[in-house]
């Protein structure tokens, strides 16, 4: 079946999903985007200090800040420089408004440009830890050391700043690192928000609270609250299928819409045979009796797996998956009547890593099956209630919604699963390999105590052999990888620094118990440069 041919469905075009308003006893920021990959954790600060925010685009109106009320505005980096053509900028009005202004590495230079100071290339770039010597210890470095290790990015500096602004900070190679000038408005040459600036948590908090005055009560109770109310308003009378995977997305997504329309909805678990072992059995039972929500279990790893065969690019395995998650659920709305919406759970990070419509200037890094990996002419309007969240807070709300544990607390799995943990083609034999391997690295990390210390941990079947020697015999066979890794929310993360023993464990069993595999490598490499899957 193709995605055009289910029922008497209208097609509707994909627009935004928008963010929930924020309420009125909330303070609100907006980070506007430029571009910069470290945008979301900009957002994701913010929301540390119990700030709401939203990430917007650099170019929103001034009108629409204006209507949204923010206490203050946050300018993310950016890859262009301001001085070149096409640079994006904010709309000019932004400034009339009145408002506290935090600009970051473009950002910065944003503000040095529109306001009429200059921007000029850099004798030599600028990046990673630098020490920045604070001049001025008041705004966003009051209470702070006179020297604090940051992390810089940049190939443009400030060569002098706006009329009304002074210079706060220095670098070795930034004259003008920081700036500060009237109602708040305040530049920083260098990121707050990733984690090589350990003081960034701090610098942020200085402007959100004593320039801006948020006074951080931002819960997800109020999330639940808002989300609730505005999926029972779209959704109205009508009957939404759910894309249940089982993981604490889906899960959370699921039972906010539950409590949003009750028996409207209706769970579609797709088993695709991509799934790690007794996966499917053990989502099913444990969803059903905790949640009492009207599950349909489709088995289609015949349908996903001819659909693979034979193809190898990452990228077009992600939109392959996307197409037959969907013509299966259109095919389920044929047996239900007529269902307009489907509810799925995608989170900040995806739309960030997709570069779906509603970010600005970014680089695409891969396609998440349920953002870019959806066909054009999809035929149900999406509801996304998690889409501007991340992990963590993901998590906070399913407690609040007391959902169990064990699900509230699992190890992320990716949409695609096991296809995007075999580098190449995708076969029935490769995937029982890499299931299995997959099964003892989980044992093993949770026999070791480490499965809630370690943000993910997992095999990847690679397209190599190697030599070995099993008993007196000379093998000639797969080389699996094991990838454990520590984050916060994923979207940076660090190799975990396991224990010699249980990586000789994992090493040791996989290599006995897993047929036609001779070799273990274990994958030191962090977030960035690298992904935290592989494909």
């Amino acid at each position: 079946m193709t995605a055009g041919s289910a029922g008497a469905a209208v097609t509707v075009p994909r627009a935004p999903t928008p963010p929930p308003a924020a309420p009125a006893d909330v303070d609100t920021v907006l980070v506007l985007d430029f571009g910069s990959q470290y945008s979301q954790l900009i957002a994701r600060r913010i929301r540390e200090a119990r700030v709401y925010c939203e990430l917007v685009p650099g170019t929103i109106s001034a009108e629409e800040i204006r209507r949204r009320q923010p206490r203050g505005l946050i300018f993310s980096g950016g890859p262009a420089s301001v001085y070149e053509e096409g640079a994006p900028r904010p709309d000019p009005g932004v400034y009339d408004l009145g408002l506290p202004i935090l600009g970051i590495c473009y950002g910065m230079q944003l503000l040095a440009h529109d306001l009429g100071g200059r921007v000029r290339p850099a004798a030599r770039r600028e990046y990673g830890q630098a020490i920045l010597t604070v001049d001025d210890a008041q705004g966003v470095f009051q209470g702070l050391p006179s020297a604090l290790p940051v992390w810089m990015s940049h190939g443009d500096v400030i060569e002098a700043p706006p009329p009304g602004y002074r210079t706060i900070a220095h670098s070795l190679n930034s004259p003008i690192a920081a700036m500060a000038g009237p109602q708040g408005r305040i530049g920083i040459q260098f990121h707050p928000e990733v984690g090589h600036t350990p003081l960034g948590r701090e610098i942020l908090g200085n402007f959100l609270g004593p320039v801006c005055g948020c006074r951080g009560t931002w819960e997800p109770a109020n999330f639940i609250e808002r989300v609730v109310a505005e999926v029972r308003d779209k959704v109205g009378e009508a009957r939404i299928i759910c894309a249940l995977s089982g993981g604490v997305d889906s899960a959370v997504t699921a039972a906010l819409v539950h409590r949003a329309v009750g028996e409207q909805l209706t769970c579609v678990f797709v088993d695709n045979g991509l799934l790690r072992r007794g996966e499917a059995d053990r989502v099913v039972d444990v969803l059903t009796r905790n949640m009492h929500l009207d599950i349909r279990r489709y088995p289609a790893e015949d349908r996903f797996l001819e659909a693979l065969e034979g193809v190898t690019d990452p990228e077009q395995k992600r939109r392959i998956i996307g197409r037959e998650f969907i013509d299966v659920f259109e095919t389920e709305t044929q047996r239900l009547g007529d269902v307009p919406y489907l509810a799925q759970g995608t989170l900040y990070p995806d739309v960030i890593e997709s570069t779906a419509p509603d970010t600005n200037h970014a680089h695409k890094i891969k396609t998440h099956h349920n953002v870019g990996g959806l066909p054009a002419d999809l035929r149900f309007q999406l509801v996304e209630p998690l889409r501007y969240l991340f992990k963590d807070e993901v998590r906070q709300v399913g407690l609040a919604l007391g959902l169990p544990a064990d699900i509230v607390h699992r190890q992320p799995f990716p949409g695609p699963g096991l296809a995007i943990r075999i580098i190449g083609a995708v076969t029935p034999a490769r995937l029982e390999t890499v299931r299995a391997a997959d099964w003892i690295v989980i044992d093993e990390i949770k026999r070791s105590g480490l499965y809630h210390k370690v943000w993910q941990s997992f095999a990847i079947l690679t397209p190599i052999s190697s030599v070995g020697v099993m008993g007196d015999g000379r093998t000639y066979a797969n080389v699996v990888a094991v990838r454990i890794v520590t984050s916060d929310d994923g979207m940076t993360a660090d190799w975990a620094r396991v224990p010699y023993d249980v990586l000789a464990d994992i090493s040791r069993r996989i290599v006995n118990e897993v047929p036609g595999v001779n070799r273990v490598v274990y994958d030191i490499s962090s977030k960035p440069p690298s992904t935290i899957e592989w494909e």
